[in-house]
């Protein structure tokens, strides 16, 4: 298994009745509930965080892209991944991941990769998320009808940027370029691993096979919910007859709440689990999926009907944990949830949301030590038979160089 520790940057401050005076978390919240000064704290907090998963042995540490919104201030994750690169030296940077139909042209995206995977050693996973209704359509302006045209034209360019030793022209319908010669190239040869959240669409089942990239689905509605979800997945791979189906080719994403008793959990974590669902995830259901947004493809594959939209408001501690939506208490009562999720969803990586909505730094790091030491050894081993499987993570340099200390000048002799 391949644990990263995962941070949305949630804002920390909306006010008790959010819902009721705003319309949505996304798109279109009140600006005045954003505090630089607080989110100078906040930014500098969550990447302590990181940092602190980092020296406890996770695999990786994870940032997303997300704009004009209080569920996620990653705006360009890239510059969170940059700042992590200099004060992390093993774990891998997981940048789940850059929103490409959103870029213009796209090779910026080929660009920062890069250098990311340059000044790390080589530590770069590379997420291509189509990205939500509310960021590509809303935020950005993406036409939805053209937001995956535009993230194929994209993906193409970026990786003949990538893997191609001279400079070459390229004709799209989006992007037109002269000249693309990338410098500085990824220290990944080809390229760095690729995984793609998804959302249930077929087709993105499909790109993720026919390049072989790992398919993550990310959700707050749990494991138990996303069972057919997965079966979905697994099933396209089998009927594409792919090479394998070996479990690092998915991933998921669980909220995770480690406690030394599962009453202990309810106390520490249920308001700030509460927030989460109750405030971050108050989303105007007309921003969530633009027409055209969804392909035909997928409409016609019942997806839609047969996943539904979830409702979060109002949810009980009890609905959350026995849903599935989080998993929550002691370190043994975790460690079997989570083999029942590894197991029934098949899946080699786990992206963990340790951090939930309002949660302090303090009740975070407990949460997050109490995992690494007592849950995460024991569900290392869970795929014995894959364990040589390393095509879906990086490969970092054996002797990175290390960044050098601060040395101050001598004062001058009076």
């Amino acid at each position: 298994m391949r644990f990263t520790w995962f941070n949305l940057m949630p804002w920390r401050w909306m006010p008790d009745d959010f819902r009721e005076t705003n319309r949505s978390v996304w798109v279109d919240i009140d600006q005045r509930l954003f505090d630089p000064v607080r989110g100078h704290a906040l930014y500098n907090e969550y990447m302590d965080m990181l940092e602190f998963a980092a020296t406890l042995g996770f695999d990786g540490i994870g940032v997303n892209e997300h704009h004009q919104n209080g569920y996620g201030l990653m705006p360009s994750p890239n510059l969170i991944a940059a700042a992590l690169a200099r004060r992390t030296s093993k774990a891998a940077l997981v940048v789940l991941g850059n929103s490409i139909a959103l870029y213009n042209p796209p090779i910026r995206v080929a660009e920062e990769f890069a250098m990311l995977d340059v000044i790390s050693g080589g530590r770069l996973v590379a997420g291509f998320p189509v990205g939500t209704s509310m960021d590509t359509n809303y935020c950005y302006g993406t036409i939805p009808a053209l937001t995956r045209e535009k993230y194929a034209e994209a993906h193409e360019l970026i990786m003949r940027a990538w893997r191609e030793e001279k400079p070459f022209a390229f004709n799209g319908r989006h992007t037109k370029l002269r000249y693309v010669n990338l410098w500085p190239k990824p220290l990944q040869k080809p390229h760095p691993p690729v995984h793609i959240p998804g959302g249930g669409s077929v087709e993105t089942y499909d790109f993720c096979i026919d390049h072989t990239y790992s398919y993550s689905y990310l959700s707050f509605t749990g494991y138990l919910r996303a069972k057919t979800l997965m079966q979905g997945y697994w099933d396209r791979v089998a009927a594409r007859n792919a090479a394998d189906d070996s479990p690092y080719r998915a991933g998921f994403a669980q909220t995770v709440c480690v406690a030394d008793t599962d009453a202990e959990a309810e106390r520490l974590y249920g308001p700030h689990v509460s927030y989460f669902y109750n405030r971050c995830l108050h989303i105007y259901p007309g921003f969530a999926d633009a027409p055209g947004y969804r392909t035909v493809k997928t409409i016609q594959s019942g997806a839609l009907a047969q996943y539904g939209r979830p409702v979060f408001a109002n949810l009980s501690w009890k609905d959350l944990t026995e849903g599935g939506h989080i998993i929550a208490g002691s370190p043994e009562t975790v460690r079997q949830r989570l083999e029942d999720l590894i197991r029934t969803l098949r899946v080699g990586n786990l992206f963990l949301l340790l951090q939930v909505g309002d949660m302090p730094k303090d009740k975070c790091m407990h949460s997050t030590k109490l995992f690494a030491e007592r849950v995460m050894p024991k569900l290392r081993n869970m795929w014995p038979d894959y364990a040589d499987d390393d095509r879906f993570w990086c490969h970092p340099l054996a002797h990175p160089v290390a960044p050098a200390p601060i040395i101050r000048e001598p004062e001058p002799a009076a």
